[in-house]
């Protein structure tokens, strides 16, 4: 286990010494500045030596089968790079588990608007198959190493300039464009004490609803990091089939910005700043992509199956 603290301020890494500093099994790593999640992930990545790697955020609790059952169905398949058990919500408040979705995987649409699939809805046996999905969410992934090294790019696992959100989506996305599976695997089931809240956003209504719950600080990192991920990432041959859909939410970020939100305008300069490196990246990218536009349009889609 690699412990990483991110300069936090409550106590968490001289707690996490006191119990676990003696025990070989243990790395202690402390970080002089926050590192995002990002870079801290990489940093595990990179210091990991087993066969597969699992981030684990710190409001996550595993059934103890967990990977038991997850890596016995990853060794099952090799073109399996990275795999998500069932994850529900846990209540903190109330020290209890839910049976309320937290993510069975995540869910692009046709717009390339990215969900949690099935979060929010409440567990009643509609979430039992397996079935390969875009991607992994960030909570919890459980990666193959040997997928994370195909996926590299410029010594990156996960996007450093992303410090936090869309950074699992990203790579994700590059996992699918390289070849690998991403699973949702229900055998194995954990627990998340999310903190942005267990919600519906499958509508446009649930989205703003649940919007208005994030900070600043969330949502400039959030919508500069959608459009970064989408210029290294996307096909022309699906931006082409998709363009209205695409064009319409844009228009609409747009115009909800400037009403709404428009401090988020002064990212602007950032979002240009990193538009050359994130070019650089893309023609990596689509340089060792091994998968078409053809296989990958078959990932946006207008409505989640979960969602009827």
């Amino acid at each position: 286990m690699i412990f990483i603290d991110n300069a936090s301020q409550d106590g968490s890494a001289a707690l996490v010494e006191e119990l676990y500093a003696r025990d070989p099994r243990v790395k202690i790593i402390k970080n002089p500045d926050n590192k995002g999640y990002s870079g801290a992930g990489n940093q595990g990545i990179a210091l990991a030596q087993g066969e597969y790697v699992v981030i684990t955020n710190p409001d996550i609790r595993y059934e103890p089968t967990y990977f038991e059952h997850a890596v016995a169905r990853m060794e099952q398949d090799e073109t399996i790079g990275a795999l998500v058990g069932k994850v529900l919500k846990y209540d903190f408040t109330k020290n209890q588990k839910t049976q309320f979705i937290d993510t069975v995987g995540l869910f692009m649409y046709r717009n390339r608007r990215v969900i949690d699939d099935g979060q929010g809805l409440e567990d009643c046996g509609q979430f039992e198959q397996e079935r390969e999905v875009f991607g992994i969410s960030g909570a919890c992934p459980l990666y193959r190493k040997k997928a994370l090294e195909d996926a590299k790019i410029f010594g990156e696992y996960l996007d450093d300039d992303f410090f936090m959100y869309k950074e699992d989506v990203d790579l994700s996305w590059r996992l699918q464009l390289l070849g690998w599976k991403c699973l949702y695997f229900p055998k194995s089931i954990a627990y998340h004490g999310r903190g942005t809240g267990v919600a519906q956003r499958f509508t446009n209504d649930q989205l703003l609803n649940e919007r208005q719950k994030l900070s600043h600080f969330q949502k400039k990192f959030s919508i500069v990091n959608q459009h970064l991920m989408q210029i290294k990432n996307d096909l022309w041959g699906n931006i082409w089939q998709d363009f209205f859909p695409i064009l319409l939410k844009e228009i609409a970020v747009i115009g909800y910005v400037t009403l709404r939100e428009p401090k988020l305008w002064k990212e602007l300069p950032r979002f240009f700043r990193l538009l050359p490196k994130m070019l650089r990246k893309r023609k990596e990218i689509m340089q060792k992509k091994r998968v078409g536009a053809q296989e990958m349009q078959k990932w946006f889609q207008n409505q989640s199956d979960f969602f009827q």
